[in-house]
């Protein structure tokens, strides 16, 4: 794991070079709105930014155990259960989160009966069960991580209010047990935050349960597996693929970047009645046919033994462990994911990086004319009477009102702006959603078979990508309105200002459409939708309503965001302009009144200039080192 250790060593040294950086441009006063957004924006991405690495497969094919092997190993025992039958029964995340201690939060499996999803009960530390974990007492850490393998018996109509069983469906035939009853888990959903050195470089890992819970858990099908940057879908070696696991493959991974997939439980082939060159051939075969089947390669399939790997690495059995064939796959994943999620972050962060710097290009510019403008302004008056020097007083005087007199008829331009802006946000109005989205449950509701549910769903898509084009355009109307004011006001007054930022929300329209594409693939045009599958579109359009609304809310904070800066050049200029005036009819006043030397001025300005062309220096040394630091280090390439 020692990639993602110097992964989160190459995000600690960027973090660290942008906590410089937003220093040093404070110190220097250059941090306006603007600079300190594009910093911030940064410094949240490499804050915020995680590996997530998803494990896929049906019960009993040892994806608990492959995870216990591949990265708790070093705590010398299983941290997640792992035992013949199913051992993982709600979706179970293990990650790192400083705001918390180390605890398991638990989703009560009663939050299905509602309308949110799991996404939508994040927010709400009301809604979970925390138990702490005691990481000096390995005993009691084990009882604590059996809650995700906890299961209880509820009436079969309870059941069924949760979308855990339907009489209807005959793979539930065998469910609902003679009193009546139905064996559902105890908890929807789990967050394990354990404060081991990988995750605490930004690793996050999910545990699904079995293949059937896909299917019926919105959260894993819409959002957890599809985002996730690595999937690794675990088979048995002595199994092969089952209908089951081509179902899934098919609808909810298929192939494509960062999809592994993985042949467990090799040392069920290790025939010790065979030579090593048979059970060798045996297991090649046996490589084919799943390749065959899920349509890849052979070499995209892993063949291990997570079991022995686990047990290799606790006793130091450096042999076990290479027979388990575990390093193999490690390699594989790794060095997939993180030069991948590297060049992402490496990628976002130049682009932050531009734009700043372009932006302080023009700050540092603007101040740099403006004292070569008063140092010339200076150097004229050698030689100049009391009543030349009363001229220019008047003249800067009459240059001050002109500027305030413009700042009045710049007042109109920024009223439309807050209209525009106002319309903005209604177009991107989380109530409007809402209402959409009820709308649509209601029709669903009413509707029996596939033909009456996919129109008002298609409908509810539409509708979002209409207020997302609307609001596109009203973006485009705005940033219009104010580079031709901010224009108009650089050429009445002199200035030099640089366009205002832009914004495009084209990657939200781009989500709604994976959401919807999501949508599709979970009901194709072939469903039919009786009562247990309309039961389930409900639920699983619960869901889509929830990412809909929060890629909704995403767009709005950068709506506020951008509105926030794009004013702030403009600002930034005007306050300048009126200090630079007000320093210019003080100097010269004090230079009238005999209070100052003229050499002693113009020295003091000639040094002002040199300070500059050093901060000017400092602020592109700075953002090379940021740069230097996204370039760092090389070995994650290598490696």
């Amino acid at each position: 794991m020692q990639q993602i250790q110097e992964y989160g060593a190459w995000r600690a040294a960027i973090a660290d070079a942008l906590d410089t950086y937003r220093g040093a441009l404070q110190a220097a006063e250059l941090a306006d709105a603007a600079a300190l957004a594009r910093i911030g924006q940064a410094q949240a991405r490499v804050r915020d930014d995680r590996l997530s690495i998803a494990f896929v497969a049906e019960f009993s094919r040892g994806k608990s155990e492959l995870i216990n092997a591949i990265f708790f190993a070093d705590y010398g025992q299983r941290i997640l259960p792992s035992a013949a039958g199913r051992t993982t029964m709600c979706p179970t995340e293990l990650l790192y989160d400083a705001a918390f201690d180390p605890c398991i939060r638990l989703l009560p499996i009663e939050t299905r009966a509602s309308t949110l999803s799991t996404g939508d009960y994040r927010d709400d530390p009301a809604a979970w069960t925390v138990l702490p974990l005691d990481l000096g007492d390995p005993e009691r850490m084990r009882d604590a991580f059996r809650q995700v393998s906890l299961t209880r018996r509820v009436p079969a109509e309870e059941a069924q209010r949760y979308g855990l069983y339907d009489p209807q469906d005959p793979e539930h035939a065998d469910a609902c047990a003679a009193d009546g009853t139905v064996e559902i888990p105890q908890w929807r959903h789990a967050l394990i935050n354990l404060p081991h050195p990988l995750l605490k470089q930004g690793l996050v890992i999910l545990d699904t349960p079995g293949l059937n819970a896909i299917g019926t858990e919105p959260e894993l099908t819409l959002n957890l597996i599809p985002n996730a940057h690595a999937v690794l879908f675990v088979l048995a070696a002595e199994t092969g693929v089952t209908r089951s696991d081509i179902e899934v493959w098919r609808t909810h991974i298929g192939a494509g970047s960062g999809r592994i997939v993985v042949l467990n439980k090799i040392d069920a082939m290790w025939d010790p009645l065979k030579n090593e060159a048979d059970n060798e051939a045996e297991l090649a075969r046996q490589r084919q046919d799943v390749a065959r089947q899920l349509g890849l390669e052979v070499g995209q399939v892993y063949p291990v033994s997570a079991q022995q790997a686990l047990v290799g690495r606790i006793q130091g059995d450096m042999d076990l462990f290479e027979r388990s064939r575990v390093g193999a796959l490690e390699t594989a994943l790794l060095q997939g994911l993180v030069p991948q999620k590297k060049a992402i972050l490496s990628r976002q962060l130049r682009e932050d990086l531009a734009a700043l710097e372009t932006a302080l290009a023009g700050a540092l510019a603007a101040r740099m004319r403006d004292l070569v403008e008063q140092l010339q302004e200076l150097k004229s008056l050698r030689g100049k009477n009391q009543a030349v020097l009363s001229l220019m007083m008047r003249r800067i005087e009459a240059e001050r009102k002109d500027f305030d007199a413009g700042l009045l008829r710049l007042q109109d331009a920024r009223t439309r702006f807050a209209a525009l802006s106002t319309q903005l946000y209604s177009l991107l109005g989380l109530d409007a959603v809402q209402r959409q989205a009820e709308a649509v449950r209601l029709a669903l509701q009413a509707a029996r078979f596939a033909t009456g549910m996919r129109a008002p769903v298609r409908t509810f898509f539409d509708e979002a990508r209409a207020a997302l084009d609307a609001a596109e355009a009203k973006v485009g109307e705005i940033g219009a309105t104010t580079e031709a004011m901010v224009r108009g006001f650089a050429a009445e007054h002199g200035l030099t200002l640089s366009a205002p930022p832009g914004l495009s929300l084209a990657r939200y329209r781009a989500e709604i459409d994976a959401i919807e594409a999501l949508y599709a693939k979970q009901f194709g045009t072939a469903t039919l939708l009786m009562t247990s599958r309309a039961t389930l579109m409900e639920r699983f359009f619960d869901s889509i309503a929830s990412r809909v609304r929060r890629t909704f809310r995403a767009a709005n904070g950068d709506v506020e965001a951008w509105l926030k800066v794009i004013m702030a050049p403009l600002e930034t200029q005007i306050r300048q302009h009126k200090e630079q005036l007000r320093h210019r009819l003080a100097s010269i006043q004090r230079i009238h009144d005999a209070t100052d030397s003229l050499e002693q001025k113009i020295a003091a300005f000639e040094a002002r200039q040199d300070e500059l062309q050093r901060q000017r220096r400092a602020v592109l040394d700075l953002g090379a080192a940021v740069g230097a630091a996204l370039d760092e280090p090389a070995l994650l390439e290598a490696a």
